[in-house]
């Protein structure tokens, strides 16, 4: 069995403790997506915001430290595992990585990263939730710490008179 762990900040350590538990003999790649958004949000700030435009452009440095941030998770995420594992790192739109590579796994999985104080959809932020709705494969879906209790599900709506 091939399972991909989605390698989130924040959220990782519960899914590799996921696999540990319920994958302990199943094949694991690890998986950290690297989003475009952030270098591309900052290409142009020198010639917008600091004049003309001359020296290097921050975007450059920007995906620098993203990927250095991301190769850094999947280093504590191998760590945390304890056994051999592959590891990626991919660029581009975070959510169509994730389901691309989900492609090549029996099981993917990856944790909660929206609002964890209470149990429903706000519980998925929008990558998260495009990935569990678009995943080409099972999907395991984690919370990172203790769930809510189902008292934090709202009322049901009243009837219409």
């Amino acid at each position: 069995m091939k399972v991909l762990v989605w390698v989130a900040e924040g959220t990782w350590p519960a899914c590799v403790e996921t696999v540990n538990e319920l994958f302990p003999d199943a094949e694991v790649h690890l998986l950290a997506a690297v989003g475009d958004d952030a270098a591309a949000q900052v290409a142009g700030a020198r010639s917008g915001l600091w004049g003309r435009g001359s020296g290097r452009d921050p975007g450059d440095r920007v995906a620098e430290l993203a990927r250095q941030a991301g190769r850094a998770l999947l280093d504590a995420a191998a760590d945390r595992l304890g056994r051999p594992a592959t590891a990626e790192l991919r660029e581009g739109r975070v959510e169509r990585e994730v389901t691309a590579a989900a492609a090549a796994a029996d099981v993917l999985v990856l944790a909660r990263d929206g609002d964890l104080s209470r149990l429903g959809p706000k519980s998925l932020e929008r990558h998260t939730r495009f990935v569990v709705d678009h995943a080409p494969c099972r999907v395991v879906l984690v919370w990172p710490g203790r769930a809510p209790g189902l008292a934090s599900i709202p009322p049901p709506p009243t009837p219409p008179r």
